[in-house]
């Protein structure tokens, strides 16, 4: 007998198993592997746009959350000197309290590189 076994009433010959290589046109295959990465390229984009927009969000939030922190540490330094904030008083009698930008806020250094994540 020869290389090839039987094997369930058939002859195999020895060699790769598998499918056989399909001839592909290479140029179809560059074409594919160019428009694979212009969507990848397009994915990318769309994955930095959206992080972008994240830490934006993120960052008016923490801004947000400075100014509050700032109030309320206003307030404090007032109720220390024995002042009471309007704003308590109407927390405290259960009135609608007035909108009032902080006048006793300190002067903020002015934005430079070091410290331009300030609000």
């Amino acid at each position: 007998m020869d290389d090839s076994k039987v094997v369930g009433g058939k002859a195999k010959k020895p060699g790769k198993r598998g499918r056989k290589p399909a001839k592909i046109d290479l140029k179809a295959k560059l074409e594919r592997s160019r428009q694979s990465a212009r969507e990848c390229r397009a994915r990318k984009k769309l994955r930095y746009q959206y992080l972008e927009e994240l830490v934006s969000t993120r960052e008016r939030a923490i801004c947000a959350l400075r100014e509050e922190l700032e109030m309320y540490k206003q307030w404090c330094i007032a109720m220390d000197q024995g002042k009471i904030p309007s704003e308590i008083k109407a927390l405290l009698t259960g009135e609608e309290p007035k909108v009032q930008q902080n006048t006793n806020k300190q002067a903020k250094p002015p934005k430079t590189e070091l410290n331009s994540n300030s609000c």
